[in-house]
């Protein structure tokens, strides 16, 4: 066993990390999904050598809690007798439903492969960080829109045939578009672009390139010309006619510097948290999703008239015998693949459609989220006490009673965050509220992080009921077709401290 990792690494099997209720490990199944038999198996190890809590992250990974040294290695040794092999290297990811979705514009598993052989064969794993991350795209119901990558491949179909969309460094919407290329080309792009970043050292990512190294990402390879390329709806980026097009959000005073020397810092803010999803290839959650996301949660057709089942885990965790009495109903109910899906879900696959409704009354029984509409979705908390040592305020608790009191302005616009202490694991980003555990009872800050200063206190026991307040505030004040956001925009910090503090 390898030494422990520090927090904002990634804790593989082989690194588990320190937190504040033990040893975490995060697993990614090599070949995508699990049986629903392994994921019993999983969570029977669980049982025995964590402390019985099991999650799915923002980027679809699972991880398993509560563990000590000793019981890390037994559960690996577990893991290898289940048959699970787990991804190692520089995170090559595709879509949940990769390959089985009929309304894919391309299956986007033979390019990551590609990508993945490329990268090892360069041997860039060992020189990039831990962090650096690379998503392959095919489209279809469930796209990585969500998710943020160094580098995005992206299917896109041009009258010239399948051609891939090049981006770094951000989500769906805010990744840069470097240029569009067909697969060959569009591999050794992504490559060049690892390449580079590992020329940085192992802290940077490719917010780091100079507007010249992107520049000459761009224009080195023989891309599809632009007069065969489609008009691209937004959710995928307008596709421009040039390279400089495509570079246009860049400012007009271009980086001197050459490649391999450090241009502009980027806007982009390098967080980490343990299930934000930063720690996974440096990605940051958005809470609630872009708006292009489908919701994970919810029925999916599938080609040979089979459907796949998203259920979600609320806050993106689960006591493990719920996870194993759910996979067990799975299996009853012909259930051949269980994937993992970025917005901490489970998609059950080789359903007919008829097994949908019993598995999803027996989610909704055990208290998994089956509906995208269920208010918990809008709110990331950590563990909290007594689950983790560094809480200091009982988040799920009061995340569970908050979603039952509030559901009406827990709208679209709205993030609520529930840290158990300052550092913010759950949501590192800015959130509109967050309730933050400290010494001095469960503050709340207004647009900002967990780190900020809280605006207001009241006793942690009592939090909902400060939110509460807020949310009577806020149904008092909205105008007609106001967002819950925009409303809290209007009160201002001031105003809304005062209505959490009110008895």
């Amino acid at each position: 066993m390898n030494a422990f990792s520090r927090r904002g690494a990634c804790p593989a099997l082989s690194k588990p990390m320190q937190t504040g209720d033990g040893l975490l490990v995060r697993l990614n199944p090599f070949a995508g999904g699990l049986s629903p038999k392994s994921l019993i198996g999983l969570g029977e190890s669980a049982l025995r050598h964590g402390n019985g809590i099991m999650e799915v992250t923002a980027r679809g990974s699972l991880q398993i809690r509560g563990l000590t040294a000793e019981s890390a290695r037994r559960l690996a040794g577990e893991v290898h007798a289940l048959g699970i092999a787990v991804r190692t290297g520089v995170p090559v990811e595709t879509g949940p439903l990769a390959g089985l979705d009929p309304q894919e514009v391309a299956d986007p598993r033979p390019l990551a492969e590609s990508v993945r052989a490329a990268v090892d064969q360069a041997g860039l794993a060992q020189r990039l960080g831990p962090k650096v991350s690379v998503i392959v795209d095919g489209g279809g119901q469930l796209t990585m829109d969500a998710v943020t990558a160094d580098v995005r491949l992206i299917a896109v179909r041009t009258n010239v045939g399948l051609c891939w969309q090049v981006s770094v460094a951000g989500d769906g919407q805010t990744a840069t578009p470097l240029a569009v290329a067909e697969g060959d080309a569009a591999r050794d792009t992504a490559v060049a672009a690892l390449r580079m970043i590992a020329e940085k050292g192992r802290e940077a990512h490719a917010r780091d390139l100079s507007e010249r190294q992107l520049r000459s990402l761009a224009s080195w390879h023989s891309f599809a010309p632009p007069s065969v390329l489609p008009d691209i709806s937004p959710t995928r980026g307008e596709i421009g006619s040039s390279a400089d097009g495509l570079l246009s959000a860049f400012s007009p005073h271009a980086s001197t510097s050459a490649i391999g020397e450090t241009g502009r810092a980027s806007t982009i803010s390098p967080l980490v948290g343990e299930m934000s999803g930063r720690t996974e290839g440096g990605a940051k959650e958005r809470l609630p999703q872009t708006p292009s996301a489908r919701s994970p949660v919810g029925i999916f057709d599938l080609a040979a008239a089979s459907v796949a089942l998203g259920i979600g885990l609320p806050f993106g965790s689960m006591p493990a015998e719920k996870l194993i009495d759910l996979a067990q109903r799975a299996l009853t109910l012909g259930v051949t693949e269980i994937r993992l899906a970025p917005g901490r879900a489970i998609l059950f696959l080789g359903l007919s459609p008829a097994a949908c409704p019993p598995l999803q009354h027996t989610a909704t029984t055990l208290g998994f989220v089956t509906t995208p509409a269920d208010p918990r979705t809008r709110i990331a908390a950590c563990p909290g006490t007594p689950a983790c040592a560094s809480g200091q305020i009982a988040t799920r608790d009061i995340a569970e009673t908050i979603a039952a009191e509030n559901a009406d302005i827990l709208d679209a616009s709205l993030t609520l965050h529930i840290s158990g202490c300052a550092k913010g694991c759950a949501h590192p980003g800015k959130a509109a509220l967050t309730l933050v555990g400290g010494e001095n009872g469960a503050g709340l800050v207004v647009d900002a992080t967990a780190k900020a200063l809280p605006a207001g206190y009241r006793p942690g026991y009592d939090a909902a009921r400060g939110v509460s307040g807020v949310a009577a505030a806020i149904r008092k004040e909205r105008l007609r077709g106001e967002t819950a956001a925009a409303c809290l925009a209007r009160l201002g910090a001031a105003g809304i401290a005062e209505a959490y503090r009110q008895e």
